[in-house]
């Protein structure tokens, strides 16, 4: 906003410069040519009284001196002829005789008209201005007076003028920059406070506040809304997460003791199909939990962006602690976890990357067939900024479409056998189910400033690929 600001005033005091410089190069112009017209007319005139009473016969003035005299007064070119056309005087040449009859201008003051005009120089190297006007007496015409002036010295006189006009005008370009400055930043200083506090807000930080903001009244109105609007959300994200959390807390007794009743009544009945019917429900009940967990979770990750608890992490160490946690469910799986060495380090939560590594590997072991592999490792990103955390599985997989929707909230595969579009094995319990796990993923590694993508796995299953930014050693 800054930036449109300043150039909307360079641009408006550019057009106003024009607007008036313009006319007046033109003008100046033609008025400064007007002028050597008129002297030089002015002068021919003068020069012709002088020369009259000479030509006439009864006069013995010095014509060469005046014209050479009036040369280096003036800088300009005089030429006396006779009747005749024949030179008397010339201020550049005195050499009389010869015959400038056939010049127009000459031609039409001998024939009694005055004349003024520019063009081509006797060199045909540079332009004159020049003035011709008849020497008379009595109505008898006795000669012709005509002055030149070199039109590159009035060309050179208005092409300083107008530089000088430039020069002004880049004097002002400059003084309107540097109030445009000041004036543009009188302007948004007052709303870099509202941007800097909706940056924060809309990165998850309800907190933010504008405060006491300076400037007009109707900045410090939108101030006063901006923080009321965010008062009011922040209200209705706790109320949420207040929700969710004492539902949660509230569902977990009764699932427990339902859990309980499930398990002392399973081992009080006989009949096979019953204890199928228990089981199920059983499993239910664990499903349900999982689901009130995975809300709460969920709802605690909507808060966006809190990079207060990242800290410098192993991503070896940390796929490694992970791989031997879930080495004995994997197992149960007839899984094989498969991890590799890695060095690389890592800036995230540690409890947040636990987390996330946690969803993937249950999804990828639930996704996994009997006597297949899941690999877990950690790789450099080709441009080296990112630490990549890969969870390969050799399950089915998921067409492009279905990757993309996999991290939408309670979406399932169409095989709706594992998490969150897994078609996992309806023979063995699930780990997840719920349909939350990758929503869950998306968002917490969002806080942490990562990125995360479903790809197509090199075996036909999923590669789930979780990119931190990559750090270095603290020294």
């Amino acid at each position: 906003m800054r930036r449109r600001l300043l150039t909307s005033y360079l641009a408006l005091t550019l057009v106003v410069l024009v607007l008036l410089e313009v006319p007046l190069a033109l003008s100046y112009g033609a008025r400064e040519r007007q002028q050597v017209s008129t002297t030089l007319e002015r002068d021919a005139y003068e020069i012709a009284n002088y020369s009259e009473e000479t030509l006439e016969g009864d006069g013995h003035a010095d014509i060469q001196g005046y014209v050479e005299s009036y040369a280096d007064r003036t800088g300009g070119h005089a030429v006396v002829v006779d009747a005749k056309g024949q030179v008397v005087a010339d201020s550049q040449a005195p050499v009389a005789g010869r015959s400038v009859a056939r010049r127009p201008e000459l031609q039409a003051a001998l024939a009694g008209h005055t004349s003024t005009g520019s063009r081509s120089g006797s060199s045909l190297d540079d332009a004159v201005m020049y003035a011709a006007t008849p020497v008379a007496s009595a109505g008898r015409i006795l000669g012709a007076v005509r002055v030149t002036y070199g039109a590159d010295k009035v060309n050179d006189r208005i092409h300083r003028y107008w530089l000088l006009l430039v020069a002004t005008g880049v004097a002002c370009l400059a003084a309107a920059a540097l109030i445009g400055i000041f004036l543009s930043r009188w302007v948004t200083q007052p709303l870099a406070p509202m941007r800097a506090a909706a940056i924060r807000l809309g990165q998850g930080d309800l907190s933010a506040r504008v405060g006491p903001a300076p400037g007009p009244p109707e900045v410090q109105d939108v101030a006063r809304a901006f923080d009321e609007m965010a008062a009011r959300l922040e209200d209705l994200v706790d109320a949420q997460e207040a929700f969710v959390a004492d539902a949660s807390h509230q569902l977990r007794t009764p699932l427990t003791a339902l859990r309980l009743r499930l398990e002392n009544l399973e081992s009080e009945i006989d009949d096979p199909e019953a204890i199928e019917d228990v089981a199920g429900a059983r499993r239910e009940g664990q499903r349900l939990s999982r689901l009130i967990d995975g809300l709460l979770t969920l709802a605690r990750a909507d808060r966006g962006r809190d990079w207060s608890d990242r800290q410098l992490i192993d991503a070896g160490a940390a796929t490694t602690e992970r791989l031997e946690t879930w080495r004995p469910i994997a197992e149960e799986y007839d899984v094989e976890l498969v991890g590799e060495p890695s060095d690389l380090l890592l800036r995230a939560s540690a409890d947040r990357l636990a987390q996330v590594l946690d969803n993937l590997l249950a999804n990828a072991t639930d996704a996994s067939p009997p006597g297949s592999q899941l690999h877990l490792s950690a790789r450099r990103s080709p441009d080296g900024a990112w630490v990549e955390l890969h969870v390969i599985d050799q399950g089915p997989g998921l067409d492009a479409d279905q990757r993309r929707r996999a991290f939408d909230r309670f979406w399932r595969g169409d095989g709706g056998g594992g998490p969150d579009g897994h078609a996992g094995d309806g023979d063995r319990p699930n780990l997840g189910g719920s349909g939350l796990g990758l929503a869950i993923v998306r968002r917490l590694v969002a806080a942490d400033g990562g990125l995360v993508e479903l790809r197509q796995g090199p075996g036909g299953g999923l590669d789930a690929v979780v990119s931190y930014p990559a750090a270095e050693p603290d020294r």
